[in-house]
C-alpha cells in the first residue's frame, strides 16, 4: 500500500507540475484540452473494449449446457479454472480494455481533427471528394473500424474459448456440435466481423489514392479499372457473408456461411490480386505511358499543389560562360550582398573573440539574419552568447548550477560581407554588455537552445542579487556583475508544496532546502525553444533550426511550425528526415516522417529572457491549421497581431525549402510524357566542401540577391541542382537553380505580397554550366590556387574552405567561396584570408572579393562586393591588393623585371615571414590571441610579397 501511494505521488507531482509550467506561459487549455480528449478516447477504448469481452465470456458461461458432460480433459480444465472464474471474468476485460484505452489514447489528434474539420473546397480527381475527406474524416473513420474489428475478433475468440471450455461446442470425430447459446452467439459474431471488414474493403478503395505504387503514388490505371472495382465487389461478397452467418445463428445450418467464406477467399484472390496482375501485364505493360498518361499527370499536379509549389515561376537563364569587363555593374547591388562569412566555420571564431569567459558558449553553426544598419538592409551572421555550465570546471555546485549562473547574454552580430584587416568577422553587435547598432533591448538568454536543464530565480525586494550577470572588466577576485530575474518566466516556488513537487520532480532535495529557494522564486527548465514550441503545439512539426533576432527591444528566438499529412491524394509520399538532412542538418527523428503534404502554418516566437511563446497563424488557407485553430481557439494568433520589426524578420523556412526542392527535383516536369521518361530528372548535389566519403547534401544559403526575373534584389533562400543520374564521381553539370523570396516585409499585420515566390532557373540542355562539385574540384587543381594553398598551411596552420555560394549574375553562374585559415593546434581562430572565385571556366583567388572579381572580369567588374569596407583587408602598406600575380586562364605568372631587386625583395620577405612565424608561435604559447591574429596578418602579407617577388 505504501509503495502504491509512493508511485501515485510521483505521477501526481508530474502531472501537477505540467498544470503549473502550461499556466504560467498562458497555455493550460491545450494541457487540459489534450487530457481531455486522450481520457475521452481512453475511456471509449477502454470500456469499447473490456464491455464486449465482458459479454462476451458472461453469455458463454450463462447459457452453458448445465448438463453437458464434458471430455475428461475439459473436466481436468474446468477444476483448475473454476476458482479462478470470477477474477478471470473481470480481470480479462479490464487487462485488455487497458491496453485498448492506450492505445486509443494515443490518437487525440486525428479524433480532434475529424470532429473539428474544415472543408478544402477541393476535390480528388477519381472520386469528387473534398480534399479534407482524405486529410481528416478517412484516418480517423478507418482507425475506428479497425478498432471495432480488433474488439469483435477478440470478444469472439475469448467467447469461443468459453464456450468450449463448458462444453458448448463438442467435437465428434468430423463433426462440431454447438449449442443453441453458443451458436448464436458465434454466428452474430462471425456476422458483425464480417461486415466490419465490409466496411473497411469498402474504405480501402479510398486509400488507394494515396498510397505509393512502382509508378506513382495514387491510384494507377490497374488501381482503377480492377483494384477499386474489385474492393468495391469483395465489399458486397462480404456484406452477403455477413447475412449468411446471421442467417446461421438462426438456423444452425452453417454450411452456407463456411461456403460463402471460402468464395469470399476466393473472390478476394482472383478479383484482388489475379484481376489487377492480369491488366498490368497484358493491358498496361505493353503501353504503359499511354495508358497510364492522364493518371501520371493527376500525379503531377496533386503533388505540386500539396507541396506547395504549383505556382514557382519557371524562367528559362541562358547561362554565359564569357568574362567581360562590366559584366557585373548591373548585378552590383547582389555582389555588394554576397555573404564571405561562413555560418558554419566561424563559431570557434566567434568563441575566441566574444565568449570571453569559458562558462559562455556559442553554437557550432551561427545563423543568418539582416537588419538595417545606417539605413540600408544588411545580411548578418548572428550568435547568441549562451551559458556553458560545463565550462565551470571544479566550481559546478548545485548552488552555482542553479541560482548563480542561470543565464547567458547577449547577441553577437557581424557583417556578412565585410571582415577586419586580420580576417576576423566586423561586427554589428558584439562586446559585454552589448554594444553595436542594433539599439536598446534585453541582452539576458534564461531560455535558449543550450541553457541548463533548470534554474532557479528571483528574490524579494531589497535583498542582494546573486545570479551572475555578466564578467567585470577588472578587478581581483570576484570581478562580476550581478542580477535578480525580474519577468514572469516559471513556476513559482514560493510554497513548501510546490517545493517538495520540484524537488520530485528533478530528484534533488536542495530544492526543498536551500534558503536561496525564497517566496519570490521561479523556477525555469523546458527552455530550449523548439521544445517550448512543441509543447504547447504538440499538433506542429518543427524546423530543424530556431533563430535569434532582435525585435521590438527584446531577444526572441523565431520557430517555424509545419502542418503535414500522409493522406493527401495523388501526392507523393516522401521521408521528412531524409529530405532536410544535409551536411548542416543531421537526419532528425520525427514523429511522422512519411508525408505528402506541408504548409508553414505557423510562426511562433519564443522571448529569450521571460520564455513567452507567441503563435501566429501565418497560412490562413491551410486547412489543417484552420481545423486545430478550432480546437484551440485561444493558443493561436491572427498575422494581423504581428509587429512590423518582427516581420521584417521572419524568413522562409529552411527545412519546407528542403522538401519543396526535393519534390521540384522530379516535379518540375509538368508533362506527364517526360517525366514517365525521366530524361529531365534532378537532384540536389552533394556539399562540396564536405568530406567526399560523406555524400551528404548542399544545404541551401540565404543571401540578398536579385534573381532573374524579379525586379529588385531581396532576401533569398537558394539551391542547385544536378542531372539525378549522376553519381558522386560524376560529372555534375548545373542544370537550375531554385530560390524563393525569403522577405516577408515590414509592415505590421501584413506580408509583402512577393514573400515565398518560388523561381526555377532552368538552364540549357545544350550547354554545359559546372556545378558545385565540378567548380570545388577546379578550384582544388588549379595550380595556381594550389601552390598558395600550400604556402597557407605552413608553419602550423591549415586552410578550411567555406561554402560555396552561386549566384546568378552577370548572366551566368559567379561562385565565390571564403578561405579561412586557422592554427592547426588546440585552438582554433578562423581568419578569412582569401576569396576563390569562378565564373565560366576562369578562376581567380585574391585577398578581396573586389580584386577577385576585377581580375576574373579583366580589371573592370563593374561590382562594387562589400568586403571593400576595410580598405586591402589586411595587406601591408604598398601592396594594395596586387600581388603582382596573374591567375588568367593560362595559369602564368608575371615577375618583376629586375632580378636583383626581386632577389633582394624575396629575401626580406622571407626574414619577414619567419619573423612572423616566430611571434605567432610565442603569442600562442602565452595564449595572446590578440598578438596572434596581428602575427597572423603579417606572415600573410609577408608571403605575398614572397610570391611577388620569386614570380
Amino acid at each position: 500500500m505504501v509503495a502504491a501511494l509512493l508511485i501515485g505521488f510521483f505521477i501526481f507531482a508530474g502531472l501537477y507540475a505540467d498544470v503549473l509550467w502550461f499556466d504560467q506561459l498562458g497555455f493550460q487549455q491545450v494541457l487540459f484540452t489534450q487530457w481531455g480528449a486522450g481520457v475521452a478516447l481512453f475511456a471509449a477504448g477502454f470500456f469499447g473494449m473490456a464491455i464486449p469481452v465482458f459479454v462476451s465470456i458472461y453469455l458463454a458461461y450463462r447459457f452453458r449446457p448445465v448438463y453437458a458432460r464434458p471430455a475428461a480433459q475439459l473436466d481436468r480444465y474446468q477444476q483448475v479454472i473454476e476458482p479462478l472464474r470470477r477474477l478471470a471474468a473481470i480481470g480479462i476485460p479490464i487487462v485488455v480494455g487497458l491496453f485498448a484505452g492506450v492505445s486509443a489514447a494515443t490518437r487525440w489528434q486525428t479524433a480532434l481533427l475529424y470532429f473539428n474539420s474544415t472543408p478544402t473546397g477541393e476535390t480528388d480527381p477519381q472520386f469528387g471528394l473534398d480534399i479534407s475527406f482524405y486529410l481528416f474524416d478517412l484516418p480517423f473513420i478507418h482507425g475506428v473500424v479497425g478498432f471495432a474489428s480488433a474488439i469483435v475478433l477478440l470478444a469472439g475468440l475469448i467467447g469461443l474459448a468459453t464456450t468450449y471450455l463448458y462444453g458448448a461446442i463438442r467435437v465428434a470425430g468430423r463433426e462440431v456440435r454447438f449449442a443453441k447459446a453458443a451458436r448464436v452467439q458465434l454466428g452474430i459474431t462471425a456476422a458483425v466481423y464480417v461486415a466490419l471488414q465490409a466496411v473497411s474493403i469498402w474504405l480501402d478503395q479510398y486509400v488507394t489514392l494515396s498510397t505509393a505504387g512502382t509508378l506513382i503514388t495514387g491510384a494507377s490505371y490497374t488501381d482503377v479499372f480492377a483494384v477499386i472495382p474489385g474492393r468495391q465487389i469483395v465489399a458486397g461478397v462480404a456484406v452477403i457473408v455477413a447475412l449468411l452467418f446471421l442467417f446461421a445463428a438462426i438456423t444452425g445450418r452453417w454450411r452456407f456461411p463456411v461456403i460463402g467464406t471460402a468464395l469470399l477467399i476466393v473472390v478476394s484472390l482472383l478479383i484482388g490480386s489475379v484481376a489487377p496482375w492480369v491488366v498490368q501485364r497484358f493491358t498496361v505493360a505493353p503501353s504503359e505511358l499511354s495508358v497510364e498518361r492522364p493518371y501520371i499527370q493527376r500525379n503531377i499536379d496533386m503533388t505540386r499543389e500539396a507541396y506547395g509549389v504549383a505556382d514557382i515561376e519557371e524562367v528559362p537563364y541562358e547561362a554565359t560562360s564569357e568574362t567581360t569587363p562590366g559584366a557585373l555593374r548591373q548585378d552590383a547591388e547582389t555582389t555588394a550582398n554576397i555573404r564571405i562569412l561562413d555560418p558554419a566555420v566561424v563559431s570557434p571564431t566567434f568563441g575566441q573573440l566574444q565568449r570571453f569567459k569559458q562558462y559562455y558558449t556559442f553554437n557550432d553553426t551561427l545563423d543568418v539574419d539582416r537588419y538595417e544598419v545606417d539605413g540600408q538592409t544588411t545580411d548578418t551572421v548572428v550568435a547568441v552568447r549562451e551559458l556553458n555550465q560545463a565550462g565551470l570546471g571544479d566550481s559546478q555546485t548545485w548552488y552555482n548550477r542553479t541560482v548563480v549562473y542561470t543565464h547567458g547574454y547577449g547577441l553577437v552580430a557581424a557583417y556578412g560581407n565585410q571582415r577586419s584587416a586580420d580576417g576576423q568577422p566586423k561586427f554589428v553587435e558584439s562586446d559585454i554588455p552589448t554594444t553595436g547598432a542594433l539599439g536598446e533591448f534585453e541582452p539576458r538568454v534564461y531560455f535558449g537552445e543550450n541553457s541548463p536543464g533548470y534554474s532557479i530565480v528571483g528574490a524579494p525586494a531589497g535583498t542582494d542579487p546573486i545570479e551572475l550577470d555578466y564578467p567585470s572588466n577588472g578587478g581581483e577576485g570576484d570581478s562580476g556583475i550581478y542580477t535578480t530575474f525580474s519577468g514572469d518566466a516559471g513556476p513559482s516556488l514560493g510554497n513548501w508544496f510546490n517545493k517538495l513537487i520540484y524537488a520530485l520532480k528533478f530528484q534533488s532535495e536542495q530544492i526543498f532546502l536551500s534558503d536561496a529557494v525564497n517566496s519570490e522564486s521561479q523556477i525555469l527548465y523546458d527552455r530550449d525553444p523548439r521544445e517550448r514550441v512543441q509543447k504547447v503545439a504538440p499538433y506542429l512539426t518543427l524546423d530543424s533550426d530556431a533563430y535569434p533576432t532582435v525585435v521590438d527591444g527584446r531577444l526572441k528566438w523565431v520557430v517555424d511550425g509545419f502542418t503535414t499529412s500522409s493522406s493527401y491524394p495523388y501526392s507523393k509520399v516522401q521521408s521528412l528526415g531524409d529530405a532536410i538532412a544535409d551536411s548542416y542538418t543531421p537526419s532528425p527523428n520525427f514523429a511522422i516522417d512519411d508525408v505528402n503534404y506541408i504548409r508553414n502554418s505557423v510562426k511562433a516566437t519564443v522571448d529569450a529572457y521571460d520564455g513567452s511563446v507567441e503563435l501566429y497563424v501565418w497560412d490562413e488557407n491551410d486547412p489543417v491549421i484552420l481545423s486545430w485553430e478550432k480546437v484551440f481557439p485561444t493558443s493561436l494568433k491572427p498575422m494581423s497581431e504581428m509587429s512590423g520589426e518582427l516581420m521584417s524578420h521572419v524568413r522562409y523556412p529552411q527545412d519546407l525549402f528542403k522538401v519543396q526542392r526535393a519534390i521540384l527535383g522530379t516535379y518540375h516536369v509538368t508533362d506527364a510524357g517526360s517525366w514517365y521518361q525521366a530524361d529531365d530528372a534532378w537532384r540536389t548535389p552533394a556539399d562540396p566542401t564536405a568530406p567526399a566519403t560523406s555524400d551528404v547534401l548542399q544545404p541551401p544559403y540565404y543571401l540578398t540577391m536579385q534573381v532573374p526575373g524579379s525586379d529588385a534584389p531581396t532576401y533569398s533562400l537558394y539551391s542547385t541542382y544536378i542531372p539525378r543520374q549522376n553519381n558522386a564521381g560524376g560529372q555534375s553539370v548545373l542544370t537550375g537553380y531554385l530560390a524563393v523570396d525569403s522577405d516577408a516585409g515590414a509592415t505590421a499585420g501584413e506580408r509583402a505580397e512577393g514573400y515565398g515566390k518560388l523561381r526555377l532557373l532552368e538552364l540549357p540542355k545544350d550547354d554545359t554550366v559546372p556545378g558545385p562539385g565540378q567548380v570545388q574540384n577546379t578550384f582544388n587543381s588549379n595550380a595556381q590556387v594550389a601552390t598558395e594553398l600550400n604556402i597557407l598551411e605552413r608553419g602550423g596552420s591549415e586552410v578550411v574552405r567555406g561554402n560555396l555560394l552561386t549566384l546568378p549574375v552577370g548572366g551566368g553562374l559567379l561562385y565565390v567561396q571564403p578561405v579561412y585559415v586557422q592554427s592547426s593546434g588546440e585552438t582554433k581562430l578562423p581568419l578569412l584570408r582569401r576569396v576563390l572565385v569562378s565564373f565560366g571556366d576562369r578562376v581567380a583567388f585574391e585577398d578581396t572579393l573586389d580584386s577577385a572579381l576585377d581580375e576574373l572580369f579583366g580589371g573592370d567588374s563593374g561590382a562594387d562586393a562589400g568586403d571593400t569596407a576595410v580598405p586591402n583587408e589586411g595587406a601591408e602598406p604598398g601592396t594594395g591588393t596586387d600581388t603582382g600575380t596573374d591567375t588568367g586562364t593560362d595559369g602564368g605568372t608575371e615577375t618583376g623585371g629586375d632580378g636583383t631587386a626581386v632577389s633582394a625583395d624575396l629575401r626580406q620577405a622571407l626574414a619577414d615571414a619567419n619573423q612572423a612565424l616566430q611571434d605567432r608561435a610565442a603569442a600562442y604559447a602565452e595564449n595572446d590571441l590578440v598578438a596572434a591574429a596581428e602575427a597572423d596578418a603579417r606572415l600573410q602579407a609577408a608571403l605575398e610579397k614572397a610570391i611577388a617577388a620569386g614570380g
